[in-house]
């Protein structure tokens, strides 16, 4: 059963096409993690599902619902979390949560349970009365979520939603996320920490609005051919200018942080035994950069 289905989705603004015929299904309870560079087409494929924005081709179904035909019915179904905080920063946290509930309509025993379920989610007990304006911006986003999800939506799209936030507020907003989808919330995210995507059940990774891959974490590690070695080195650049000249055989070779990784054919790993390389399993960021330059090479061919 799939909460999202979508087919070809595809929207221009003028001459610039921002999400170029994206099809991709999102299994209902699961976490789909959305990455790609800032610029990707990530927020405004969200847009469209949320029915903020009209596709300018393509389909996609919501719950079953068609983003084209039935977007009002549909935004009473969805949780959304824009990047920047959208409450009120002169509000308290116990009347942010109160204006939201009276805007999904709850009734007031409906309400007032959900906002104390909210509060609790978030951690925010204790800290009901204070002005939003005054939390930081993890605490902001908690209760951008809490408010988000006060009317228990079934699937709930959040775009960006750790943006400027510190690693541990990271990881606690994770946690609840993780409530979340145990409880069987189907939830989108869009990111572009890809330490995040090792929480997802499935990743699609986009770029320059087309959708390169989508998969599970696993699968999409071990979808690259080869073995991947990391080589410390202060001069990341000066190593593969040296590597390049000898023209020792690889697959691809880059930078990565304060080493040198290098994908060979196994019959070569021999040949680098003198740069003491450690032999290492791809990370979601290896097989991003590894996409990304096997798109281009695609693009260019």
């Amino acid at each position: 059963m799939y909460a999202v289905e979508i087919t070809n989705l595809t929207r221009r603004f003028g001459e610039f096409t921002a999400v170029n015929a994206i099809s991709l299904k999102i299994k209902t309870g699961s976490i789909y993690g959305f990455l790609g560079p800032n610029g990707s087409g990530k927020s405004t494929t969200i847009r469209m599902l949320c029915g903020l924005l009209a596709p300018t081709s393509g389909d996609a179904t919501i719950l079953g619902l068609d983003i084209a035909k039935d977007s009002e019915a549909i935004k009473h179904k969805i949780g959304y979390m824009s990047q920047k905080f959208s409450l009120y920063d002169d509000l308290t946290v116990i009347e942010n949560l109160k204006f939201y509930a009276g805007l999904y309509s709850l009734s007031q025993p409906e309400g007032k349970r959900r906002i104390a379920q909210m509060l609790a989610l978030a951690g925010l007990e204790n800290r009901q009365n204070e002005l939003a304006a005054n939390l930081s911006g993890g605490w902001k986003q908690r209760l951008a979520l809490g408010c988000s999800i006060l009317h228990n939506p079934p699937i709930l799209f959040l775009d960006e939603p750790t943006g400027g936030v510190d690693p541990k507020s990271r990881r606690m907003f994770w946690d609840i996320i993780y409530t979340l989808s145990q409880a069987g919330t189907t939830i989108m995210v869009t990111t572009h920490f890809m330490d995040e995507a090792e929480h997802c059940d499935e990743i699609g990774f986009i770029y320059n609005g087309g959708l390169i891959a989508s998969g599970p974490p696993s699968a999409l590690k071990s979808s690259i051919n080869g073995l991947l070695l990391e080589i410390p080195t202060p001069e990341p650049m000066e190593l593969l200018a040296a590597i390049t000249s000898r023209q020792l055989p690889y697959l691809d070779i880059y930078p990565f942080g304060a080493n040198l990784h290098v994908l060979i054919a196994e019959e070569h790993a021999s040949r680098y035994t003198p740069f003491a390389a450690n032999l290492i399993s791809p990370s979601l960021e290896d097989v991003f950069v590894h996409l990304v330059k096997s798109h281009r090479k695609e693009v260019l061919a």
